[in-house]
């Protein structure tokens, strides 16, 4: 398609028109303020990261880049199947988008297939670990952030076995994610204790990171706000208005006072809606291989009578991650292919629940656990869409599935120097730390 050349610095028509505030949409909105452009944000929540980006693993993990689609996840998923508490929960329907998905999924566990994905994770996942660093130091957002690495661990001989071609493959790639034995999980994490005999290995990536997401993402839309960025809560964004190719305008209406619809005028759109972007934009003839991935979440708070890990830990047999923010300690894991159901499947939680419990029986105060659940946006690779698409104006940061919070600040950099070029924008000395690199992640789409 053509470059974008439009105007800017009209108050009334924003440069960019971001739709939803979650990691990716905020983080977007960064990257564009500080390219000096006018941003506006849109979402139907009162708040910034108060869907997918509110409750998740808290983990920036580098080392998770290895897919869902690989080649021993078809039969894995085959033993699921029938197991109400597994790692993977999949109820069909009739729904040509759920059958559509798997169809692409199957693909993408081809050998071939998965390798080249893994490696492009490992890219954007990097580079996104990078452009968070840069923010927290630059801005001075607190977000329960922990810089101790994340380890996997195996109770299953089978498992740890196979996991160590992936971790060599992995290093060749450019991740630090070295074997270790049991004797170095106990010293780099003394809760083991109590269970230490069952563990037989892991690995452990010391470069990777853990924090809350929710924390962060409104620490940095405070910094947006004080940049100029315009927040637009409690809108449903209803339609798009499109004319010659363009987006011309996005039109809402005020959850508050449905009476009271609005339009707002684009010059450029950016879809961060997650897994609600894929129905919205088939409206509009763009066609996404997007489908909701249901996790839950469980917060346990954390005193100093107990022995939470402070480690963030990756159970790779049971699909659960575990991060300490702070004087809680959050699980997260399993997922549900339901279609948009939000609602809490008490099976699942107690299968979490009871999987932490026995692994750490003096972690937190398990009387008072909160559960959460939220729908991550998957792609059958597990590769976001970052790109323009179907509109000479409208561009993707899409489908970062269960690593949005890992891939979150590098895809707003990528999709917001996207969007500076494309408007003549100029790039200022942020952009410098990653310029050529984020190219070469777009061009690699």
């Amino acid at each position: 398609m053509s470059t974008v050349s439009i105007a800017r610095k009209n108050a009334d028509k924003p440069d960019a028109v971001v739709l939803g505030a979650g990691i990716i949409g905020v983080a977007t909105a960064y990257w564009l303020a500080r390219s000096g452009l006018q941003v506006t944000v849109v979402d139907r929540r009162p708040g910034p990261a108060l869907e997918t980006s509110y409750g998740n693993g808290g983990q920036i993990s580098v080392s998770h880049a290895e897919p869902w689609a690989n080649p021993s996840a078809p039969g894995k998923v085959l033993t699921w199947l029938f197991d109400a508490g597994a790692p993977l929960l999949y109820r069909p329907k009739m729904d040509p988008a759920q059958w559509s998905w798997l169809a692409r999924w199957m693909l993408e566990c081809l050998p071939s297939r998965s390798r080249a994905n893994t490696r492009r994770i490992v890219e954007i996942a990097t580079f996104s670990r990078e452009m968070l660093q840069a923010i927290r130091e630059r801005e001075g957002i607190r977000y329960d952030e922990r810089t101790q690495g994340i380890l996997h661990f195996y109770r299953d001989r089978k498992e740890f076995e196979s996991a160590i071609p992936v971790a060599e493959m992995m290093r060749e790639m450019g991740c630090d994610r070295e074997v270790v034995d049991r004797e170095a999980i106990l010293r780099l994490e003394p809760a083991f204790a109590a269970h230490g005999q069952d563990i037989i290995g892991g690995t452990y990536t010391r470069s990777d990171e853990s924090g809350d997401i929710h924390l962060f993402t409104r620490g940095l839309a405070d910094v947006c706000e004080r940049m100029g960025v315009r927040f637009l809560f409690n809108q449903d964004i209803e339609s798009l208005e499109t004319a010659g190719g363009s987006v011309r305008a996005v039109h809402l209406r005020d959850r508050a006072d449905g009476d009271r619809p609005s339009r707002i005028e684009a010059r450029t759109v950016v879809a961060a809606m997650g897994s609600y972007a894929a129905p919205f934009l088939k409206r509009y003839g763009v066609r996404l291989p997007i489908y909701p991935a249901k996790g839950y979440s469980m917060t346990i708070p954390v005193g100093p009578e107990h022995d939470a890990p402070t480690v963030s830990l990756t159970d790779d047999q049971y699909k659960l991650v575990y991060s300490r923010l702070g004087d809680r300690l959050r699980v997260a894991g399993s997922a549900e292919l339901v279609g948009y159901d939000t609602g809490i499947n008490q099976t699942r939680c107690n299968a979490i629940f009871e999987n932490v419990r026995n692994l750490f029986p003096n972690a937190g105060d398990y009387e008072q656990v909160q559960f959460w659940t939220g729908l991550r946006p998957a792609t059958p690779s597990n590769v976001p869409i970052l790109e323009r698409r179907g509109f000479d104006n409208l561009y993707l940061n899409l489908g970062h599935g269960t690593l949005g919070w890992t891939m979150g600040c590098g895809s707003g950099y990528v999709v917001a120097r996207q969007v500076a070029s494309d408007l003549g924008a100029p790039q200022i000395e942020a952009f410098d730390v990653g310029a050529e690199r984020a190219q070469a992640l777009r061009l690699a789409a």
